[in-house]
């Protein structure tokens, strides 16, 4: 199992240069800079500027510093927001994007699994229909189209719950913008929960359990939830990268303080720095997220390892 996990840890090495040498050659390539604006600043400052931030030199040397920087852990200054770093502004964030996606990640696997299972078990019947089609509708329709919805009844209408800001950060902040991520992988974890179930329950290993007296309950919980969670965790690491990366959009529908913020605001004010290290970060997250998931694969089928 260590030598599988070294491998494919090895294997995202590749990946994240990539991804960075891409990211920052679109970025300095593309028209305009972090100091253009409405009213463009002298020519002394603008030069002083570039130098204290190695804008004045060749961009291949620029790369070279910057990934040696990195290389060292030092993702940069922030272009926009001297007064922190690009690190110190994504550890600031970070928290809130964790809480949110965290939450949203544990109720959309719960949900997903219990109404895929209950699909299963019974197949086109009042509950697969129900459950199914109530979560369906997190996955047709967008989450900025949901989001203002749920605002709007249950925040504006009904006032149950606040409509934006982590306030005190207390449990009612929380509820609207992880429902809203969590709904459309809920909906794809149980279609695929409810296949797979329905395929595991059909095997010839069920039957026996079942011959042999085993209540419905605990044949599903003994024997068949194991091998029906394969489908399902191979989609997590994904999923978990998603509603980290994916809260941006309700980050700042809901306007918290998370990752999202400062990266949006960093696309609109051209700022490298801040742009890059997001990037990066959530890059970091992808492949640790994708190389957990592949360590559980591996657990829950050792074929796996052989590969």
């Amino acid at each position: 199992m260590i030598r599988y996990a070294l491998r494919r840890l090895l294997s995202t090495i590749p990946v994240l240069w990539i991804a960075v040498t891409v990211c920052f050659f679109i970025l300095r390539l593309a028209p305009g800079g972090p100091f253009d604006g409405e009213r463009p600043l002298p020519p002394a400052v603008l030069k002083n500027l570039a130098a204290h931030y190695n804008l004045d030199k060749p961009l291949l040397q620029q790369y070279v510093i910057y990934v040696t920087d990195v290389l060292k852990g030092d993702l940069g200054p922030s272009f926009a927001n001297q007064d922190f770093t690009v690190t110190q502004q994504i550890m600031g964030g970070f928290p809130y994007t964790l809480t949110i996606g965290g939450s949203a990640f544990v109720l959309s696997l719960v949900l997903g699994v219990f109404v895929g299972c209950l699909g299963a078990l019974y197949q086109n019947k009042a509950p697969d229909y129900w459950l199914g089609g109530v979560l369906l509708i997190g996955l047709v329709l967008p989450s900025f189209l949901i989001a203002p919805i749920l605002q709007l009844v249950f925040g504006i209408q009904l006032a149950w719950l606040p409509v934006g800001g982590w306030g005190d950060g207390s449990i009612k902040y929380l509820i609207l913008p992880v429902v809203v991520l969590a709904l459309p992988h809920a909906a794809r974890i149980s279609r695929l929960m409810r296949g797979s179930m329905i395929e595991v329950m059909n095997q010839n290993f069920i039957r026996t359990a079942k011959a042999k007296g085993i209540g419905p309950r605990l044949t599903v919980m003994r024997h068949a939830l194991k091998p029906a969670m394969m489908p399902v965790v191979s989609y997590l690491g994904p999923a978990a990268s998603y509603l980290l990366t994916g809260s941006l959009i309700v980050e700042t529908i809901f306007g918290l303080p998370g990752v999202g913020r400062y990266f949006i605001a960093a696309a609109l004010n051209r700022d490298y720095g801040m742009v890059l290290g997001t990037v990066i970060f959530y890059m970091g997250l992808i492949v640790l997220l994708n190389l957990l998931v592949d360590i559980t694969y591996a657990w829950l089928d050792p074929k796996v390892r052989m590969r």
